[in-house]
């Protein structure tokens, strides 16, 4: 337990290398920047080649293996040239929550002229890490190969991920050297590091801090970064990242349990390989679901999807 809690150490002393302020575009105490307009909004939320329409959209659950959990939600329009594609990963701790959860989030990104994928995955007390990552792989196969059948651009899409299912986004797009199709990766309170996240949770931390801390060991397989130190390796971000990985963008808030240091590492870490990253940091302690709520969060999001769907690789 000493070494492991040693391991976090260093990743807080990697941090401490960092200037203040790196990477953020809120919560430095200036003023927010006004609200766009109406018009404004819709312009900046969608690329010139998606057309906004929530009149020709349907909805399928779609079998990518199976387990109960190896199902995801397919929104797709029946209209208009082949649509990039939203891959949404739920939170939950790793080990609860299901798609439902993100229903109306799909709902909005399908209306912005989107297919999304909004995917289940095998939690922690089912299967043990790496099978939310596996998944979370499978789901996205499995999405390219119907492509054409759900009216779907196989070579461009982005993963939105929420708190765990943060991690799990990050983890899949630095899994190997640039995954086919894959424009970019949001994460919205990610968990990038399970071992700082384990280090936070010990005596001193919150309840929410001792939880997340509880539920990475779960999964893990129950078994701690001492004892099963490849399977934590295995769930860092950062060490797996490649200069083909597609950039990200992370959004925190900048007191909550999942703190901003944690996205600060894994850009560290891209920016030595030369992958961008952009982190966006909200006052307050809102996590995940609530924290995209946030005033300017959803907007933000939705015209970084929109530029990296039309940029060229």
């Amino acid at each position: 337990m000493g070494a492991a809690i040693g391991a976090g150490a260093v990743a807080l002393a990697l941090l401490s290398l960092i200037p203040s302020g790196t990477g953020t575009s809120t919560g430095s105490g200036r003023r927010p920047t006004p609200s766009p307009s109406a018009s404004q909004a819709h312009a900046q939320a969608h690329p010139a080649s998606v057309t906004p329409s929530s009149t020709d959209i349907k909805r399928r659950t779609v079998a990518y293996g199976k387990h109960v959990h190896q199902r995801m939600d397919m929104w797709w329009h029946t209209s208009g040239a082949p649509r990039p594609a939203i891959v949404v990963i739920h939170g939950g701790w790793w080990s609860g929550g299901d798609k439902k959860t993100m229903t109306t989030i799909s709902r909005n990104f399908a209306r912005l002229g989107y297919t999304v994928a909004n995917i289940d995955y095998r939690l922690s007390g089912e299967a043990a890490w790496p099978a939310q990552r596996t998944d979370t792989l499978s789901a996205i196969s499995e999405m390219r190969k119907i492509a054409a059948h759900y009216n779907t651009d196989p070579g461009r899409y982005v993963i939105v991920g929420f708190s765990a299912g943060g991690q799990i986004a990050a983890a899949v797009a630095t899994y190997e050297n640039g995954l086919p199709g894959l424009r970019g990766v949001v994460g919205v309170s990610p968990v990038i590091s399970p071992l700082t996240a384990f280090a936070d949770g010990d005596a001193g931390g919150t309840n929410d801090q001792r939880k997340l801390r509880s539920t990475a060991i779960k999964l893990a397989g129950g078994c701690g970064p001492t004892e099963c130190p490849g399977t934590w390796s295995s769930m860092e971000v950062a060490e797996h990242v490649s200069p083909k990985d597609a950039p990200m963008f992370t959004v925190h808030s900048k007191d909550e349990f999942v703190p901003p240091y944690q996205s600060e590492l894994l850009k560290r870490a891209l920016e030595s390989v030369g992958v961008p990253m952009r982190i966006m940091v909200k006052p307050g302690t809102a996590h995940s679901a609530p924290l995209y709520r946030e005033p300017g969060v959803a907007q933000a999001v939705y015209s970084w999807i929109a530029a990296r769907v039309t940029a060229d690789r």
